[in-house]
Formats: C-alpha cells, sequence, structure tokens
C-alpha cells in the first residue's frame, strides 16, 4: 500500500511522528530494555548497568580477616549466606581503579587547561560574549558542528568563567541553559527556561508546566530574569531538535529564537541577554524563518572533527582520572581510534575510557587493558543506537533498517538510496504499514544525519545510473540492525528474509 507525502504528516506526531499504537509497541520494548541492559545510560550513551556475574557472584570463597569479619576470595565459590552490606562493604575497601570519575563525564566542565584543539572557537566564543563584563548587551551565537566536538563544553566553560568575574563586579549574571532534545513543544521550551532561570536565581517558578497558555510562560520567564539578573546567555543546546506542532508555518525553534531575540527590543526584558544557538545540524539556519534571522542574526561559530591525535589529547588530559599505572601503554590511543571513526566524537573518547575502567573494576583487574576497551567499545556503540532509536518514529526506524541492512552486506559499509528504499518497500509489505514515496524516504533519512547515526553524498555511478545519494554510517550497521530488532514491529520480520532481498537488489542494482 502507499501514501504521498501528506500521509507523513499523518503517521507523525510530536517531534518524530510516531503513532500511537507503534509509540506503545515502542515504550513497552525500550521499558523492557531499559530494565535490562541499560537503566543508567545517560543521553550520550553509558554503559550497561546490569553487573556481570563475577560483580556480586562467581567464583568466591569466605575467608576471615583479622578483624573477624569474614571476606571473599576470588578464586573460590560465593557463599549464598553472604549479605548484602557484606557484598557492599566488600567493594567498599577495595582500591578502585578511578580516582576521580567527574573527568570522565562528558558534561563535566573542566579547567581551562584541559581543553584542547578548541583554541581558535575559544577564543571567538570568549571575545564575542565578554562584553557583558562590562555590564552590556553580547551579541547572538549560532555554535555548529558534529555532535561531540566542544561546543556545549567551550560555552559552559566560557560561562562559567563570565559569572564569577562578574560576581566581583557586583554583575548579576546568569547562564540559563536547556537542552532541546526532549522538548516537544514551543510552550514547554518556555516553561524549561522559566524553570532553568528559577533554579539559576533560586527562586520558585509560579507557572505550571501544563493547563496555562504558553504567553503566561513567557511573563513568568521575563519576570525571574528582570527581577534577578543585569545580564543572562541563554544557552539553547540541540536547538534544531525543537520542531513543535506541525500545523505551524515555522518550527518551534524558529518561533522561540524570534521570541527570545526581541524581547529585549520590545522591552519585555530589562535585562540584558545573548542567545547561544547550538546544532549539530549545520544547515538549521535554512529553516530558521526570515522575521526571527532579522531578529536573531548571530557570530557563527563552527566546530569541526577532531583527529585522532587530539582525542588522544584530550584523553591523555584526563588520564589523572585513574590511578597512577593503572592504565595500559595501548589504551588511549585505541580508545581515540575507535572514536575518530564516529566523527571525531570525544564524548564517545570520554565514554569509551569510562566503561574501559568501569569494566576492568568490575571484572576485578588491577589494571584497564586494552581488550576493556574493545568491550567498551560495544557498550558504547549500543547504547548510544539505543538512545538515538528510542525516540524515533517507526517510519524512519523503516528507513534506518533497510538502509542499514543493506550497508551490512556492502564491501565499503555504503548504501544507495535507491536501493535502501527498495528493502524500506519489502518492510512495510512484510508488517503492513504505511509506504511513503522514495522522495519522504530520503528525506527522512536524511533528517537522521542530525543523530550523527549517518552522512550522505550525492553521487553518480555513470550517466546511465543517474544521480542517488549514497549513506555511510556512524556505527556499524550490525549494531543499528541488532538494536532496531527490539521493536516488535520490526523484530516481525525474519532477518535471513531481509538478507535475502538485500542480496537480490545488490546484485540487480549492480
Amino acid at each position: 500500500m502507499t501514501a504521498d507525502d501528506s500521509g507523513d504528516s499523518q503517521s507523525d506526531s510530536g517531534r518524530d511522528g510516531s503513532d500511537a499504537s507503534t509509540q506503545s509497541d515502542l515504550s513497552a520494548t525500550s521499558t523492557a530494555t531499559d530494565s535490562s541492559s541499560a537503566s543508567s545510560a545517560d543521553p550520550f550513551g553509558e554503559e550497561d548497568a546490569g553487573a556481570d556475574e563475577s560483580a556480586v557472584g562467581g567464583d568466591y570463597s569466605l575467608d576471615a580477616d583479622p578483624s573477624g569479619r569474614e571476606t571473599p576470595s576470588a578464586d573460590a565459590p560465593q557463599d549464598p549466606s553472604q549479605s548484602i552490606e557484606e557484598m557492599l562493604l566488600e567493594f567498599d575497601d577495595q582500591d578502585g581503579l578511578i580516582r576521580d570519575r567527574s573527568l570522565l563525564d562528558p558534561n563535566y566542565v573542566v579547567a581551562e587547561d584541559r581543553i584542547v584543539g578548541r583554541d581558535e572557537q575559544l577564543q571567538q566564543v570568549t571575545k564575542m560574549l565578554r562584553v557583558a563584563l562590562g555590564d552590556d548587551r553580547p551579541p547572538n551565537l549560532f555554535l555548529y558542528g558534529p555532535s561531540g566536538t566542544g561546543k556545549s563544553l567551550i560555552t559552559k566553560a566560557v560561562c562559567k568563567n563570565l559569572s564569577r568575574i562578574c560576581a566581583t563586579r557586583d554583575i548579576r549574571f546568569g547562564t540559563i541553559e536547556v537542552n532541546c532534545q526532549d522538548l516537544d513543544t514551543l510552550g514547554v521550551a518556555v516553561y524549561e527556561l522559566a524553570k532553568q532561570a528559577a533554579e539559576e536565581a533560586g527562586v520558585e517558578v509560579q507557572v505550571p508546566k501544563h493547563g496555562v497558555a504558553t504567553k503566561e510562560k513567557w511573563d513568568e520567564l521575563y519576570r525571574i530574569v528582570n527581577e534577578n539578573f543585569d545580564s543572562v546567555v541563554f544557552v539553547l543546546d540541540e536547538l534544531d531538535m525543537l520542531v513543535g506542532r506541525r500545523d505551524k508555518q515555522d518550527p518551534a525553534f524558529s518561533r522561540l529564537l524570534y521570541q527570545l531575540s526581541r524581547s529585549g527590543a520590545n522591552d519585555e526584558l530589562t535585562a540584558y541577554i545573548s542567545v547561544v544557538a547550538i546544532s549539530n545540524d549545520t544547515k538549521m539556519m535554512e529553516s530558521v524563518g526570515s522575521r526571527a534571522l532579522s531578529s536573531f542574526t548571530p557570530e557563527d561559530v563552527r566546530f569541526d572533527d577532531y583527529d585522532a591525535q587530539q582525542l588522544q589529547a584530550i584523553l591523555r588530559r584526563r588520564r589523572d582520572a585513574f590511578r597512577e599505572g593503572v592504565v595500559d601503554a595501548d589504551v588511549i590511543p585505541l580508545a581515540s581510534a575507535f572514536a575518530a571513526q564516529t566523527h571525531g566524537d570525544a564524548r564517545k573518547a570520554i565514554d569509551l575510557m569510562r566503561v574501559a575502567g568501569e569494566l576492568a573494576e568490575r571484572e576485578g583487574d588491577d589494571r584497564v587493558r586494552e581488550e576493556h576497551v574493545r568491550e567498551a567499545q560495544d557498550k558504547v556503540e549500543q547504547n548510544r543506537v539505543l538512545e538515538v532509536v528510542r525516540g524515533i518514529s517507526t517510519q524512519k526506524k523503516l528507513c534506518l533498517y533497510a538502509t542499514a541492512a543493506v550497508a551490512a552486506q556492502t564491501d565499503d559499509g555504503s548504501a544507495r538510496s535507491t536501493t535502501g528504499y527498495r528493502v524500506y518497500q519489502f518492510l512495510t509489505d512484510a508488517i503492513d504499514a504505511d509506504q511513503y514515496h522514495q522522495e519522504t524516504y530520503v528525506n527522512k533519512m536524511k533528517e537522521l544525519t542530525t543523530y550523527s547515526l549517518v552522512d550522505f553524498e550525492r553521487r553518480s555511478h555513470g550517466p546511465s545510473s543517474g544521480m542517488f545519494l549514497e549513506f555511510q554510517f556512524g556505527e556499524r550497521p550490525e549494531t543499528i540492525l541488532e538494536t532496531l530488532r527490539e521493536d516488535s514491529r520490526i523484530d516481525m520480520v525474519e532477518p535471513t528474509e531481509v538478507e535475502s532481498v538485500v542480496r537480490t537488489r545488490l546484485r540487480s542494482d549492480g
């Protein structure tokens, strides 16, 4: 069955457009996944929460220590009479490999001397925002580039220093930061800004999150800012994810930028404000409405991928997160090489080090070794994909699954859009789902580039083949396929059937 592009909006609801029934399936699947393997995963893909059996069971025996308390031996069976408290205290008595876990948190604002490979961007952002020190309005900024390239880190580091210096000059400076990834409407986004402003000022929000007009939330935000701040920087991270209701002419992020940037001129805000928009989508500003664009008029700051050498330098400057001498020499180069394959993502590099260290601790090893990094690579990759696919519509899942299935069987891991669409048609037929035109399939795949899972290039294999898009994946296609099969609807189709269809299409498309 087919549906035209107008059917796309009918199947979509919320940010990505899953319908109620498929979202219910997804919710149940995600809940099961969360409880079994990812209950501690943060938005950047932490390791699975489920401990190895060796952490609490495995081969242990009980011996008495000099104090009379029984302690387990590593090479004898676990005594079933050992209590939870004893096991907890046993862990407490151990010297862990990780000394300072905050340095292994990608969101932690490190000291300036730990920031690597971003001297130019750090200088640009600092020079533009330092106007706040003179009790004046800094310019608006647009920071763009791939995920994990330092955009949020640089902004937080500069604002942290601004806040400290402003405090010595009796300037009431505030940083109001929200991540727009999970904000589905403009009203929710405005409430979240008001909530963050209230937390920064140490006051209470006086309007509810739901049940009032968005204008009342705007008024509350203005009240909090005007009463408590002289200068404010609004940091809107992953702003392109705030799409909002699809019946509106402009996306919600465009309307948010317009209202914030106009509030000073309209005397709704008496404080000096600057808006810092952060996006992985380099073309986000093309979707901003003309009114918002003329009002926002940001200074652009571009962030490129880190290379392997820069990633190594980043990890070396966080090596003291571990105890002296417990990290093998090949650990940092290997973690950096893995992260360099994924768009030079520093978040992934840091996550790999953390998970590798935690795996080594859990296994009772006295060092972090290469095998721990390789095991961590699988866990971090799986959890990052899980975080992305958990929130996307069934249609996007079908497009992604079809394309990844093609890439998994090509020599270079790429997938032509023409081949991927044929496999997508097979999948929609197999589960009796709406089937979109090829243009809509391509658009949905393009939207997925925002998550840094996939990228594309326009190619032609000669005059007779015509133009097509070629998709490349940031993670292993096999990991994406495995994760997507956790959706009950996709799991209805046997993987061997899909593989057979892919092989046939690859031979046909030559």
